[in-house]
C-alpha cells in the first residue's frame, strides 16, 4: 500500500501555535524536532493555510535532509481563481514558500459541491499528472469533505488518483451531515488508501461533553481524551496516516506518547468508543471544525466559526458568560462582525465542507446568545 512505511501520525500544519498575532516559529521548530526524533515523517500544509508553508520551510525544509520526511500541500483552485493560470500559479507559490523542491503528496483541495467544477474547468486533473511526470510531485490525490455520492462520482471519473484525504472521527462516523463511515468505505472499495483529517474534530474531541469524557476517563484514567480520537482513526485499515493539527508542544508530546508505539484497539477499547459515540449523539452541537472556508467568502466578515464555538460552549456547559467570553475573544476580538449582522446571502453555505445550515445557526446565536 502507498505510504506503508509512514507512521500513523501526521503533523497537520493548519493550526500552528501563535505568538503576538503571528506563527510562533520557535515553538514550531521545537515541535518539528520532537516529531522527527520520535520517528514520524509526514507533514501536511496547504497554499490556503496562511503562513504555514513559510513556517514549515524555516522549521523543517531548511533544517533537515529532504529525503528524511514527506511533505504534502494542496491546491485550492476555487479560492479567487478566475483562470487556469491563476490556479496553476498556486503550485509555484507553494514551491517557493516551502522551498521543498518537490512535494511527496499533492492534493486537489476540498473537492465537492461547486468547488469540483473549478478543477474540471481548469483541466487540473491532467495538469497535476504533468507535474508528477516532471518529478515535481510523487503522489497525487485529493481531499474531500463532501457526500458519499460525490466522492463515488469523483473516484469513478478519476481512477488515477492515488489516495483520498477524508474527515474521519468517532463523532462523525455515523453523523448524517458528514457520513464519515460511508465515505471511508467508498474510498476503500476503490482500493484507495486514506489520509485522515480532523480526527479530533477541530479540537472538540479533546474536550468533549462531560458524559463522553466520563466514559473515556472511566475506561482509561491516565489517557488524554484526544488520544481516544486519534487512536480511533489510526485503527482503521488502509490508513496512510492520521493528521493531528497540533497547536503547542504539550499537544505534540501527548500525541507522541501514545502514537510512537501504536497498537490496534482492543475489543474493550472499541466498546468504550461505541458508548462515547452513543452519548455524543444525544448532544445537538453545531458541527463546525473552524476551517474558516466560510470566512473567505463572507461579504460581511462575520465571525462565523467563533460564533459557533461560543454557541457550542453554551450548549455543552450552559454557561452564558463563558460563551459570551468566547464570542468576545473569537469574534469581536479578531475585528470580525457578530452573528446578528448576517445578511443571509448564503455564500458561506456553498463553501462549508461540513454542510452546516450557517444562516439558521447564526440566527440561533443571535437569539440565544447575543440578545439581552
Amino acid at each position: 500500500m502507498l505510504g506503508e512505511n509512514i507512521k500513523k501520525l501526521g503533523f497537520g500544519l493548519m493550526r500552528l501555535p501563535q505568538k503576538n498575532d503571528a506563527i510562533d516559529l520557535e515553538q514550531v521548530k521545537q515541535m518539528v524536532d520532537l516529531f522527527i526524533q520520535a520517528g514520524f515523517t509526514y507533514f501536511d500544509t496547504a497554499w490556503a493555510y496562511a503562513g504555514s508553508e513559510e513556517a514549515i520551510r524555516q522549521a523543517l525544509v531548511e533544517r533537515y535532509p529532504r529525503e528524511s520526511y514527506q511533505l504534502a500541500t494542496k491546491n485550492a483552485a476555487w479560492i479567487n481563481c478566475q483562470t487556469p493560470e491563476e490556479a496553476y500559479a498556486q503550485f509555484e507559490t507553494s514551491l517557493r514558500q516551502t522551498g521543498a523542491g518537490y512535494f511527496d503528496f499533492y492534493l486537489l483541495h476540498n473537492l465537492g459541491g461547486k468547488r469540483t467544477k473549478y478543477f474540471d474547468d481548469y483541466a487540473m486533473w491532467d495538469w497535476v499528472q504533468e507535474k508528477k511526470a516532471a518529478g515535481l510531485i510523487k503522489h497525487v490525490g485529493f481531499s474531500c469533505h463532501s457526500t458519499p455520492e460525490e466522492l463515488e462520482a469523483i473516484l469513478q471519473a478519476h481512477p488515477e488518483m492515488e489516495f483520498v484525504q477524508l474527515q474521519i472521527n468517532y463523532a462523525d462516523w455515523e453523523n448524517p451531515a458528514v457520513q464519515s463511515r460511508q465515505c471511508y468505505e467508498i474510498a476503500r472499495a476503490h482500493n484507495k488508501p486514506v489520509i485522515i483529517m480532523e480526527p479530533v474534530k477541530g479540537g472538540m474531541l479533546a474536550t468533549p461533553p462531560q458524559p463522553v469524557a466520563d466514559i473515556l476517563h472511566a475506561a482509561e484514567p491516565d489517557s488524554s481524551l484526544a488520544s481516544w480520537a486519534i487512536r480511533f482513526a489510526a485503527n482503521l485499515p488502509g490508513v496512510i496516516t492520521v493528521l493531528s493539527g497540533m497547536s503547542n508542544l504539550a499537544q505534540m508530546q501527548d500525541n507522541l506518547a501514545y502514537m510512537q508505539d501504536f497498537q490496534a484497539l482492543t475489543a474493550s477499547q472499541q466498546e468504550t468508543l461505541q458508548k462515547a459515540q452513543e452519548a455524543l449523539s444525544q448532544i445537538p452541537l453545531i458541527p463546525c471544525t473552524n476551517c474558516n472556508y466560510c470566512a473567505k467568502v463572507c461579504p460581511m466578515q462575520i465571525g462565523i466559526s467563533g460564533s459557533f464555538t461560543a454557541m457550542n460552549y453554551l450548549t455543552l456547559y450552559g454557561d452564558k458568560q463563558m460563551a459570551l467570553g468566547q464570542a468576545d475573544w473569537l469574534v469581536q476580538g479578531q475585528g470580525l462582525k457578530t452573528a446578528n449582522e448576517c445578511i443571509k446571502c448564503g455564500k458561506c453555505e456553498e463553501a462549508c465542507p461540513q454542510h452546516i445550515a450557517i444562516r439558521a445557526n447564526l440566527e440561533k446565536v443571535s437569539q440565544e446568545l447575543l440578545e439581552k
